[in-house]
């Protein structure tokens, strides 16, 4: 999987790659081992961090199906809001960069 425009300018710190993974993939619901494996964060990392957002009302479960709990970013939280605000305004900006630096005009 490559890096995202988010994880290359800020960086691929567990935090990041599970907020990362969250704001891009906030359609659905995920369970931990989900989360875990699609952010590229080794489960038993995620686990120590976890309780921690959920805490900060960064996250919150959503459902529980059979035995997994599913969880996704709590949109209800301003700061979580703000958050999304950022990340997708900093990944315009560097898209928009990106391709004005690319642009070849044909004559």
């Amino acid at each position: 999987m490559s890096k995202t425009i988010y994880l290359n300018i800020f960086g691929e710190s567990p935090i990041n790659k599970i907020l990362d993974f969250l704001v891009v993939y906030d359609q659905f619901d995920y369970s931990l081992t989900d989360i875990a494996k699609n952010s590229g964060v080794s489960y038993s990392t995620l686990q120590l961090m976890w309780k921690d957002l959920e805490k900060l009302g960064i996250v919150e479960l959503n459902r529980v199906v059979g035995k997994a709990k599913m969880y996704k970013l709590n949109k209800n939280n301003k700061v979580v809001n703000d958050f999304i605000d950022f990340y997708w305004k900093v990944v315009k900006s560097e898209t928009v960069k990106e391709v004005s630096g690319k642009i070849i005009i044909n004559n």
